[in-house]
């Protein structure tokens, strides 16, 4: 069997810069466990796979070591492939996925990602976290992620967690944030226990970030950043349950897989 395979770097208008993702475009379902193997093999933060559903299109994501049920960066990467190798004549594509439907349609240079809003809850921190990222929040949040908040971006780009401990919180991924300099905030995420020490740039960490700067800044347009070595820049909306992120991206590379 043979499957394309494209690797698009999301949330970049360059090369070498925002978060690399795999695009598999399928014909059919394979088993989950050629699925998460296919994912391992690539070593990315994600493997993204789409299968045709007469106009819209099945997407599911895996990191080496697990699925997810939201992803930003390879969905993002999954439409660019879709409107520039599969169906160029598209300007918005739906997606099926175990978070509903996604839209993403193209503005421009950017591509803008419909999501669900994820507003994370006050909540105690616990020790295990605390131990992990070294040194002490502002105030600790939850929501599928936990959400630290801290008191500039200087502190956000200092952090060094500890890894091995933070693989022991019992949750998807750590979003530490704070308000940017430059911007209107910025973060990383940090998710261990899924395979990915430190992601390069997180679509669906603004679904709890959004919701959450919408409110402290008083303001529904926000321009983000992720402090990552790659970084990448994210423009959002906040539209209450749901919000808007939109990014630029480009082809890395394009192959096949031999099964």
């Amino acid at each position: 069997m043979k499957i394309s395979l494209y690797q698009i770097d999301a949330f970049s208008p360059k090369l070498f810069q925002g978060n690399p993702a795999a695009v598999c475009p399928l014909d059919n379902w394979l088993d989950d466990r050629t699925l998460q193997a296919i994912a391992a093999e690539n070593n990315l933060s994600e493997t993204a796979f789409l299968v045709a559903q007469n106009d819209r299109y099945d997407l599911r994501w895996f990191t080496p070591r697990t699925e997810v049920d939201l992803c930003g960066h390879a969905t993002l990467a999954s439409a660019f492939v879709v409107f520039n190798y599969i169906r160029p004549s598209l300007t918005t594509v739906e997606f099926s996925t175990a978070s509903g439907m996604l839209r993403v349609a193209k503005e421009g240079r950017l591509l803008s990602m419909d999501f669900p809003a994820r507003p994370a809850a006050p909540c105690a921190a616990p020790e295990s976290l605390l131990q992990a990222l070294g040194q002490p929040p502002q105030e600790v949040r939850l929501s599928r992620d936990y959400l630290a908040v801290y008191a500039s971006e200087d502190a956000i780009r200092s952090l060094t967690p500890n890894m091995d401990l933070l693989a022991q919180v019992e949750c998807l991924g750590i979003i530490v944030t704070a308000r940017g300099k430059d911007v209107d905030f910025v973060s990383r995420f940090f998710a261990p226990r899924a395979g990915v020490p430190e992601d390069p740039v997180t679509g669906s960490a603004h679904c709890t970030l959004v919701p959450y700067w919408s409110a402290k800044l008083d303001k529904n347009e926000l321009h983000a950043r992720q402090l990552s070595p790659r970084g990448g820049e994210l423009f959002c909306r906040d539209l209450g349950s749901r919000i808007k992120i939109a990014g630029e991206a480009v082809l890395y590379m394009e192959g096949s897989i031999y099964l």
